[in-house]
């Protein structure tokens, strides 16, 4: 069997070439999937500043919900300081240290600021010079209140060496002068004072971020394994090797989820894609050789056989094709772990983590895939008896399947349905819905296309009998004869059109909703915030309320919350972001609060917004349970429900619940309402500029809601649509040459009875015409509906928002593929004799 199946490949490379290339293409997307979940679950940072320890204790960032994958805590969660005497005591220990973390900045004689690395977390006690690796001191540890010492590239940029003296601003205090004790010649910025001093002004007093111990040559082991016994059951985390960068930021596992998350998210998409172009390749090669396997059952093979040969010549062409898929889709992963990091998603530091795991998912996904599409696309030849299969490999079933017409309508009014949530949840997952419908409603027109086509086919040639000329009424009959043929070609194509349209749109429509939402919602002009300090001086919002023309201010941040509910009976946990506001907000923000008041934001409280309030009982007076970002476990009384959450998310914390259980105690940014003169602007300006590292600008800033506005998700999402698109117009185009390549003897035929060359290209170009004008009408009639929904839920308006040019820009480059892609091969056929192309069949 494998030996005629490689006997049958040969013969029929040119309609295979379209499986190879679906292979190729799939291959190297689910494999670069596969790298981006894999990554999530298994990269680690660099070590960095811990490099030098041996072991690391360390709280557990991530909370761990029962029977669902672990979330991200980017909170710093801190441990007690008496375990480092306590540690720091066990055999093969050489040194304890217990690091500290705080913000810090220099400000040099110009009044810049320098920050040294992360200011949010660029302090540090001088005993966490120990954790470094190779470290070089040039001067002395600082020992008093007025020294301090900095690493060797921030020196350099202030213009500072051991002896000077400096300005540094730490944590909420203003600027004060501190004397340059020591520079540290390495590689991790960081600003160091003497230990006592370190927890004066850090005010963790009894705590650490974490412990390091350096042990003996050869100890590392087994102190790592006598520190996990003495600390078992109390949460902590010992590790040693690369899971030691992860413990020195927080926010770590927080990129390595977000991995994790979008290689799910786009696995869906890209299973059904890849599957639908399988399924449609396979189907156009397979059709080719009816002719054949119909004389095969003439003979006596048996249906089971059939359906094997099938199968068997479709899985040497994917094993040819799934290798360099499978390589390319690691070079993919790498690209798309460059945009991820340049676009702020994941730091640049993140390394991706190759093995064979995602190579061999998707040789066994494309296996399997090209075995079921095979089997299936050979079924009718090889059920069939054996003279009625050979009468029919010339020409295609008189009526196509009901029953596949039937399910191909009832999908597609599932997707209509779908696409009805928009209207009721103005939320993420609402939208998702859009995209999914469109889908969804492409694969219902591949299986009603047929029909749909047939239907067409036989309006266009009565239309055409006797008012059109001979290449015209040609093309319609071919249009009507072959159905299945051209709805495999249709469906595709219009898949291309639905999807691109529906992700992009709903990517757009929900930025300019959010950008709606933020610009309307914002009642203050100007925003002061300080993040070269790692947060604004405490002194900073009595300054601000007693400067002329202020009329309101308020200290606004954010951080992370999961909340934990019950989804039909069962605990479900949801993590997301969270925003953090006092009583006084209600002067600079209007959320469009529905129930309660903002004013009542004190203590442990929190607002959720609406659609959230309704699908989790959550209205005011109800009490939720939240893990904040430390991973603190809290009780929380809503005491108001507004309906902007598309701005400004789900959960508002009230300032009081989330004071502590944040990495730093500093307010992120202040929103100021002005009597709108032109001399309150002045006299922020004047504050802004006497404090150093003080920056005053607009509340929001300049927004269209356009895609140059879109934060780095939504260029994720959109690479990614560039990316399966490419794939898609490779894969039609691949499909359209092979199809147009088996019609030799049809077009030799042709020209046996009379017709010229130029009446076949004219018959060609009419079939493209009609092809790419269906594709496209249909594409909009699946994408009308969703999109207006969409529209209307998220806009108040029957069209979504997004760039005027994608619409024409898909029907140019529909066209020009079916086009092109049916030209060029019509005429390679034609050079050929029209007797020697009916003789080669």
């Amino acid at each position: 069997m494998f030996r005629l199946a490689t006997q049958m490949v040969g013969q029929r490379v040119a309609a295979l070439i379209a499986v190879a290339c679906a292979v190729l293409g799939g291959a190297a997307l689910i494999t670069a999937t596969g790298v981006l979940a894999e990554s999530g679950l298994r990269s680690h940072l660099p070590a960095g500043r811990l490099a030098g320890a041996s072991v690391v204790v360390a709280a557990d960032q991530e909370f761990h919900p029962p029977g669902e994958l672990p979330l991200a805590l980017p909170e710093r969660r801190r441990v007690p300081a008496q375990l480092v005497g306590e540690l720091g005591e066990l055999p093969g220990v050489t040194a304890a240290v217990g690091d500290i973390s705080f913000p810090a900045a220099l400000v040099d004689a110009r009044g810049r600021v320098v920050a040294a690395g992360d200011p949010r977390v660029s302090g540090h006690g001088w005993s966490s010079v120990k954790l470094l690796a190779g470290a070089h001191v040039t001067g002395s540890e600082p020992t008093g209140s007025g020294e301090v010492a900095v690493d060797s590239a921030t020196a350099a940029a202030a213009g500072i060496k051991p002896g000077d003296r400096v300005h540094v601003v730490v944590n909420s205090r203003p600027a004060s002068g501190y004397r340059v004790s020591a520079v540290v010649n390495t590689p991790v910025a960081g600003v160091y004072f003497a230990d006592k001093t370190a927890v004066a002004l850090s005010g963790l007093s009894g705590r650490a971020d974490l412990v390091g111990l350096r042990t003996a040559p050869g100890a590392e082991r087994r102190v790592a394994a006598e520190v996990r016994t003495k600390l078992k059951g109390t949460g902590l985390r010992t590790v040693t090797g690369a899971e030691r960068g992860d413990t020195a930021e927080p926010g770590a596992g927080a990129s390595r989820s977000l991995l994790v998350l979008l290689a799910g998210s786009l696995s869906g998409i890209i299973l059904l894609i890849t599957g639908f172009v399988m399924a449609s390749a396979l189907a156009v090669a397979i059709g080719g050789q009816r002719r054949d396997l119909a004389l095969m059952r003439a003979v006596g093979a048996t249906p089971k056989q059939i359906r094997r040969l099938a199968a068997a010549q479709s899985t040497v062409v994917a094993a040819v094709a799934v290798a360099p898929g499978v390589g390319l889709g690691y070079l993919l992963a790498g690209q798309f772990r460059g945009l991820l990091a340049d676009r702020g998603v994941i730091p640049a530091e993140l390394p991706l983590t190759f093995s064979p795991l995602p190579a061999l998912a998707a040789i066994v996904l494309m296996l399997l895939a090209v075995q079921v599409s095979a089997r299936c696309s050979a079924w009718r030849t090889s059920r069939m008896p054996a003279t009625e299969a050979v009468a029919e490999s010339r020409s295609e079933p008189r009526d196509p399947s009901r029953a596949r017409t039937r399910i191909g309508v009832a999908v597609i009014v599932v997707a209509t349905v779908m696409s009805v949530l928009p209207l009721f949840s103005r939320t993420v997952i609402g939208a998702t819905a859009t995209s999914l419908a469109g889908i969804i409603g492409a694969i219902g027109l591949a299986m009603a296309g047929p029909a749909l086509v047939r239907g067409i086919g036989g309006a266009a040639v009565r239309a055409t009998r006797y008012g059109g000329s001979a290449p015209t009424w040609l093309a319609m009959a071919n249009l009507r004869a072959y159905a299945l043929r051209n709805a495999g070609i249709v469906s595709t194509l219009a898949m291309a059109v639905v999807f691109v349209l529906t992700y992009t749109f709903t990517q757009t429509t929900v930025l300019a909703a959010t950008a709606q939402d933020t610009s309307t919602g914002t009642l203050a002009q100007l925003r002061l915030s300080a993040k070269e300090l790692g947060g604004l001086p405490g002194d900073t919002l009595a300054a601000v309320r007693k400067t002329r023309g202020v009329r309101a201010v308020a200290p606004v941040g954010t951080t992370t919350v999961v909340w934990r509910y019950r989804q039909f009976g069962d605990p479900a946990a949801e993590s997301g972001a969270a925003t953090i506001l006092t009583p006084d907000a209600a002067g600079v923000l209007d959320l469009d609060v529905r129930d309660g008041g903002l004013d009542r934001l004190t203590g442990a409280t929190v607002a959720v917004s609406s659609d959230v309030a309704r699908t989790r009982s959550a209205t005011v007076g109800h009490t939720v349970n939240l893990v904040l970002g430390d991973g603190t476990q809290v009780d929380a009384r809503v005491v108001a429900v507004y309906g902007r959450g598309l701005g400004f998310g789900t959960v508002v914390l009230s300032h009081d619940l989330a004071a502590g259980h944040t990495t730093t105690a500093l307010d992120q940014s202040l929103l100021i309402r002005t009597d709108g003169t032109a001399k309150a602007r002045q006299n922020l300006t004047a504050l802004a500029a006497s404090r150093p590292g003080l920056t005053l600008g607009p509340a929001n800033s300049p927004s269209s809601g356009g895609l140059k506005d879109a934060p780095p998700e939504v260029w994720i999402n959109l690479a990614t649509i560039v990316v399966l698109l490419v794939y898609l117009l490779l894969s039609i185009a691949n499909k359209l040459v092979a199809a147009t390549a088996q019609r030799r003897v049809e077009l030799g035929a042709l020209r046996l009875n009379g017709t010229t060359p130029r009446q076949i290209r004219a018959m060609m170009r009419r079939e493209a015409a009609v092809t790419a004008a269906t594709a496209l009408t249909t594409a909009l009639l699946l994408s009308a509906v969703p999109l207006a929904l969409l529209g209307q839920g998220f806009l108040g308006r029957p069209w979504p928002a997004g760039p005027v040019w994608l619409l024409p820009g898909l029907a140019l480059t529909v066209t020009v593929t079916a086009f092109l892609t049916i030209e060029l091969p019509t005429r390679q056929a034609l050079r050929t004799p029209p007797a020697d192309a009916v003789r080669a069949q």
